[in-house]
Order: structure tokens, then C-alpha cells, then sequence
């Protein structure tokens, strides 16, 4: 029997193509029928640069994560020093400084009340443990509680108790209908960040959890944008109105920040606009740059000091890479970073460059909607959108998109410049005429 020699990767674009289409399997995507995927063979900046020499403006922020593009000479500094101490060391009975200075950077940056911080590896894991934390919270009162209520139109993640609280007709998991727990699902709030608080919402909305408030251990939403849902914008004053709700029935409020979080809507966190303070925080993407997965699920003190009360005495679950300290490191320079509040005007900046450069959609054919919010852009088809035209369209103007649904959106970095978001638009504008074949 000889060793096992790892093979090398090509240098050859067609054949990494190749290699790529016979072994690995994407995200959302068939194994047997593949779209196409693009090597990248590095990043700077705001732009990936593609194994056959292409340069193009990353729109996506690598799924909203890369806030500060990519090489960041902050961040990679942050990293090689930490690489220099140690890559990873278990939490179960051990700490260090990186998830220490982390949990203090969180709990004074998300508001009143989050004061303590469960770290994960990634946003849906995230979301698990917020789903665990209420349901243990009602154990240690003596009142067992096993159900959610949360709104149409929602994403919280691909684990299964976060699937659960999906959309469970026009979301991705509807699959899987059957085999989840069935939670209580509310109207989708009313679309307009701006919009007047929608009372018939409200009642519906107040209808359904006083009919079951005794078995909904909480109440979960995104709060002002529904993320991979639908891309859809709703008021603070309907966070506002879910506190409310919740205070009156006694039940928990459970905020999944993970898209909007870290200045992507124009705010640090939707819950400060809103004026919200959750029980339950769950926030993670950008939380380290887009340089390494990470997640943290903060809380009260009065969820804690229920859920530690319990049979268990203790929050049940830890991963193997809880609070990795390389993680950890990058998170803490990152939020370095954002603590200086240039965030602020870069936001502001693509908000109204995309406000200018997506007009241009609107009354094209197949196009529904379009809006724009913070670093948000949104154009919303008239059923689902040809993913590989409006892919090659936007490539085609030296822009990478990523379209799912019946949506041609961007959530770019937000150091990126003027010159850029207006090609980002343009390319947004291009993808939609492909889209309809005009």
C-alpha cells in the first residue's frame, strides 16, 4: 500500500473548471446540472480577480460579509498576529483575551440590556442557540414552552430548527415541510421602512399570539429587513409593536441580526433605530470582516440567569470552534474599525448612489419593484429571475452578482467608491433588461 500524495491544483483555468464540476457541490445547487462557477484566485479591495485574468466589483460583499473588502491591511494584520499565538484553542474550561475583548466590544455596541455573549461558528448555528436559550428559559421557570411565532417572508438559516421558522411556503426550505416542528407564522409585516405603522398588521399579529401565548416560548423576526426571505424593507414601529406584543403576553423576543447588523441598514444594529431592546441578539456575517465565520448570540441577564436555573444549569451546546481565537482576533479589529464611524458615510454614500443608479429600472418589463435601503439595493422581477443571463449581464459590465428568487439585489462592501456603486447599479440595470430580453 504507498501514501496517499494530495494532489496539486491546477494552474489551468478550464481544467480547475473541470475538477471543480466533478467534486464539489455549491450552495443551493444541483451536482448533476451545475451553474456555472467562477474560480477566483484572489481579491484587493472591492474586486475579485478571476483565474482567466478578469478583475470584477464584488457586489455581493461575499454574502454581505466583506464590509471592508478584502486585504485589509487592519484586518490581515490582526490575523497574522494572532497566527503567531495560537489558531485555535477549545472553550470548554479555557478563555482567552481575543473572545474576552470581543464579548466586551459586543455587549457595548448592541444597546442596553445584552450584557452576555454566546459565541458560535456561524449565523445559522447562531440562531439554533437563541432557539435553545428560550426554550431552556421556560424549563427553568417551570413552564415548559415548545413553540415559536414568527412572520411570513422570514430566513433564519439552514439547520433545522432554524428552517422551522422560515417561510414555509415561498421560502427555500418549504421541502422539508413535515419533517420540522410547525411554529405560528403572522402576516409579513407591511412593506415601507418609512411606511405608517399598519394597525390591521398589529391586530392579526396580536390576534395569533394572545390565542396561543401560553405554548410560544418567543417571538422571532429580522428586524426592518427580511433578509434572503425576500429582501424586503418594514418600519421600526413594527419591531416596536412585536415588543410590545411580547411584554404584554409575557413572551420572549427573540432579534435575528445577522444580515443587518454592523451599519448595514445605516444604524449600527435595526433594533437601536427601532428603539428595541430584544431579550435574545443573534448577529454574525460581518462580524469579523467576512474573513472568518463567526456568530454570537447575546442575551439579558434575566434569559441567563433562567436558563442557568434549570435541570441543567447550563446553556446546552458548544461547538469545537466556539470563540476561535483567530476569529476572535479579526472580530475585535474589525469592530476597531467600524468604532471610528466612517461606516456611516461610506453607507450613506452607496445608499444614494444606488438610489440614482437603479432608477433606471424602474418601469422596465419584469420588473416589480425596486428599492434601496443603507448598503441594500433591490430590484424585485416579476417571477423568478434567469439567474446565468442576469449573471453574464453584470459580468459583462466587470460586476459580480449573485441573484436568487425573483431578486437582482447588492449588498456591497462599504468601502466601496462612488465610480463603483454607480457600475454596481448599472450592472443591476443590465441584469434586469437580460432578465426580460430587451
Amino acid at each position: 500500500m504507498t501514501d496517499f500524495v494530495t494532489p496539486g491544483v491546477p494552474a489551468d483555468t478550464a481544467e480547475l473548471i473541470a475538477l471543480d464540476r466533478a467534486h464539489v457541490w455549491h450552495p443551493y445547487a444541483s451536482m448533476t446540472d451545475p451553474t456555472p462557477a467562477y474560480p477566483v484566485v484572489g481579491a484587493s479591495g472591492v474586486r475579485l480577480q478571476f483565474a482567466d485574468g478578469r478583475e470584477v466589483v464584488d457586489g455581493m460583499s461575499s454574502w454581505w460579509a466583506a464590509i471592508h473588502g478584502y486585504r485589509h491591511p487592519v484586518l490581515d494584520a490582526a490575523a497574522r498576529d494572532q497566527l503567531d499565538r495560537m489558531s485555535h484553542v477549545m472553550f470548554g474550561g479555557l478563555t482567552h483575551p481575543g473572545a474576552i475583548g470581543l464579548a466586551q466590544r459586543l455587549v457595548a455596541i448592541t444597546g442596553e440590556g445584552m450584557e452576555h455573549v454566546f459565541f458560535s461558528d456561524s449565523g445559522s448555528v447562531g440562531v439554533e442557540v437563541a432557539i435553545k436559550m428560550a426554550l431552556q428559559y421556560w424549563r427553568g421557570r417551570g413552564e415548559p414552552r415548545q413553540r415559536l411565532l414568527t412572520v411570513r417572508g422570514g430566513y433564519h438559516g439552514d439547520t433545522f430548527a432554524t428552517m422551522a421558522v422560515c417561510d414555509p411556503v415561498g421560502g427555500m426550505h418549504h421541502l422539508f415541510t413535515g419533517v420540522l416542528p410547525e411554529h405560528l407564522f403572522a402576516p409579513r409585516p407591511p412593506d415601507g421602512y418609512d411606511a405608517p405603522l399598519d394597525e390591521a398588521w398589529v391586530a392579526a399579529t396580536a390576534d395569533l399570539l394572545a390565542r396561543h401565548a401560553g405554548e410560544v416560548a418567543a417571538v422571532i423576526v429580522e428586524p426592518t429587513v427580511q433578509g434572503a426571505g425576500g429582501m424586503r424593507f418594514h418600519s421600526p414601529a413594527c419591531v416596536r409593536a412585536l415588543r410590545e406584543l411580547c411584554d404584554a403576553h409575557g413572551v420572549l423576543l427573540i432579534l435575528d441580526e445577522i444580515a443587518t447588523g454592523f451599519g448595514r441598514t445605516g444604524a449600527w444594529f435595526a433594533h437601536l433605530a427601532a428603539d428595541v431592546v430584544p431579550d435574545i441578539l443573534c448577529v454574525g456575517k460581518a462580524m469579523t470582516g467576512g474573513y472568518l465565520s463567526m456568530a454570537a448570540t447575546l442575551c439579558t441577564p434575566a434569559v441567563a440567569a433562567s436558563v442557568c436555573s434549570g435541570e441543567a444549569g447550563a446553556l446546552m451546546h458548544g461547538p469545537t470552534y466556539m470563540a476561535n481565537p483567530l476569529a476572535a482576533a479579526v472580530a475585535c479589529a474589525n469592530l476597531d474599525l467600524l468604532a471610528t464611524g466612517a461606516w456611516r458615510e461610506q453607507v450613506a454614500g452607496i445608499e444614494a448612489g444606488l438610489r440614482a443608479g437603479l432608477a433606471a429600472a424602474d418601469g422596465l418589463p419584469k420588473v416589480a419593484d425596486v428599492r434601496v435601503l443603507g448598503a441594500i439595493g433591490v430590484i424585485e422581477t416579476v417571477g423568478p429571475v434567469d439567474v446565468r443571463a442576469v449573471t453574464e449581464a453584470a459580468l459583462a459590465h466587470g460586476v459580480w452578482l449573485r441573484p436568487f428568487s425573483n431578486l437582482i439585489y447588492t449588498m456591497p462592501p462599504y468601502v466601496t467608491g462612488a465610480a463603483d456603486v454607480t457600475r454596481i447599479a448599472a450592472a443591476m440595470v443590465a441584469g434586469a433588461r437580460a432578465n426580460a430580453g430587451v
